[in-house]
C-alpha cells in the first residue's frame, strides 16, 4: 500500500459533527477527481460509520472520533474511522443487515450493509470496552498506473 497523501482529524462524538466528518473526507477525496456518484458513495459510507460511533459507541456519553484518510497509488482512497467507545461484542452479528442494538430508537440496522455496498472493501475490528475501528477502501475512476 503506497501512500501518496494523508490527512487525520479528530472531533467530539456530537451529532452536529457528522456533517463535518463527511465533508472533510470528501474534500480530501476530491484530490482524486472522483465522479459525483463516487463522492456520494464516500459521503454515505463515512456518514454511516460516524453515526455508528455517535449512536452506539458513545451512547449517552461523549468521546473522540478519529478519521485517517489516505490517497493510495492506483487512485484508491483508504478511510479509517476509530472510536474508543464500548466496542462490539459480536462483529459478525453486528454486520448482519437489520441487526441493531437500538431498536427502540427506530434504527434500521443497515449501517454496515450500506458501508459495504458503497465501498470496495470494509473491515471492522472491535474490542469490548476499548472501541472499534472501521476501515474502508474504494478505487475511484480509472487508475493512473
Amino acid at each position: 500500500m503506497e501512500i501518496l497523501n494523508e490527512m487525520k482529524i479528530s472531533f467530539k462524538s456530537k451529532s452536529e459533527n457528522e456533517g463535518f466528518a463527511r465533508t472533510a473526507v470528501c474534500a480530501f477525496a476530491a484530490l482524486l477527481d472522483p465522479g459525483i456518484e463516487e463522492i456520494a458513495d464516500i459521503r454515505t459510507a463515512v456518514s454511516e460509520a460516524v453515526t455508528n460511533c455517535i449512536v452506539h459507541a458513545y451512547r449517552g456519553t461523549e468521546g473522540l472520533i478519529e478519521i485517517t484518510a489516505r490517497i493510495l497509488k492506483g487512485n484508491e482512497i483508504y478511510i479509517k474511522i476509530k472510536d474508543k467507545g464500548c466496542g462490539i461484542p459480536d462483529v459478525e452479528q453486528a454486520m448482519e443487515p437489520l441487526y441493531t442494538t437500538a431498536p427502540y430508537e427506530e434504527r434500521a440496522g443497515l449501517g454496515f450493509a450500506v458501508m459495504e455496498s458503497f465501498m470496495d472493501s470494509l473491515k471492522v475490528k472491535s474490542t469490548v470496552g476499548r472501541g472499534t475501528v472501521v476501515t474502508m477502501r474504494k478505487r475511484l475512476g480509472t487508475a493512473d498506473e
